[in-house]
């Protein structure tokens, strides 16, 4: 995972979104140009004290993390604990290829649980370098992160970026807002400031935001540098967008019936 970015046609992620990257989507998307495949946000508390959460959101015995099925794998995961954390990293470590620390839900329950977006503030930040810090010590596998813009003082999302990189996180993900749990979108995502995190830190950086069609990804990318490109919700609509295709709705609900009956 340390050298996906080596080839300009390999670097198209496909977004953690909660309880929409099931197995199924996953190779769907797959088949259809995404390079970089995440799981849905997995809390790691809740993974660890919950079978039936634990069985929802991911469960080896079904698939999930199966080698030529569903590999690469990038798995998230969400809390505030570094040993609650590094527990639920250790238990996911053998069915992917990287962990990826949430710095950026919005969600009321991150706000509630403290973590996600809510690590963000400079108060948290050495809550976020001990997390990082345990993780990349404990798993042989790359720790990446996932952050939104910083709240605060020009600059800040740059600066917390090279803390990151400092506590040892191989990769960063930016969704250029700034989060609220009332709006996740408050107009464009501010490619600018992106492209400040990656002309701050010596480590890959992916672009998150203002991607509807095909068209933007290359304009995104131009705009902020970046090494790769993570797309949510406009997958959602359509599986093939990394692929350059349109098709109508009913080959897109085909392709994944496809893959469920399969």
């Amino acid at each position: 995972m340390q050298t996906v970015f080596t080839d300009i046609n390999n670097r198209f992620c496909l977004a953690p979104m909660v309880d929409q990257c099931d197995l199924p989507f996953r190779i769907q998307t797959r088949r259809h140009g995404a390079t970089i495949i995440y799981t849905q946000m997995i809390v790691a508390e809740t993974y660890l004290s919950n079978d039936t959460y634990r069985r929802s959101v991911f469960d080896p015995s079904r698939g999930d993390g199966a080698a030529g099925i569903d590999r690469p794998l990038v798995v998230q995961i969400a809390g505030r604990s570094p040993e609650t954390l590094v527990a639920c990293a250790l238990q996911l470590e053998p069915h992917c290829d990287a962990i990826d620390l949430n710095l950026g839900c919005p969600q009321q329950r991150a706000k509630d649980g403290g973590y996600g977006a809510y690590l963000l503030p400079r108060p948290e930040w050495e809550c976020v370098r001990a997390i990082v810090e345990a993780l990349v010590k404990a798993v042989r596998i790359p720790v990446w992160c996932k952050i939104r813009l910083v709240p605060g003082a020009n600059g800040l999302s740059a600066e917390f970026a090279r803390m990151l990189e400092l506590a040892g996180c191989a990769l960063i993900t930016v969704h250029g807002r700034y989060a609220s749990t009332t709006r996740r979108r408050n107009g464009l995502a501010d490619l600018a400031a992106i492209k400040t995190v990656k002309d701050a830190v010596t480590i890959p950086v992916m672009t998150n935001g203002n991607v509807r069609t095909f068209q933007d990804i290359e304009a995104n990318l131009s705009t902020t540098g970046a090494d790769g490109i993570m797309v949510g919700e406009a997958l959602l609509s359509n599986p093939w967008l990394f692929s350059g295709k349109e098709p109508d709705p009913t080959r897109i609900i085909h392709g994944k019936l496809v893959v469920v009956l399969c």
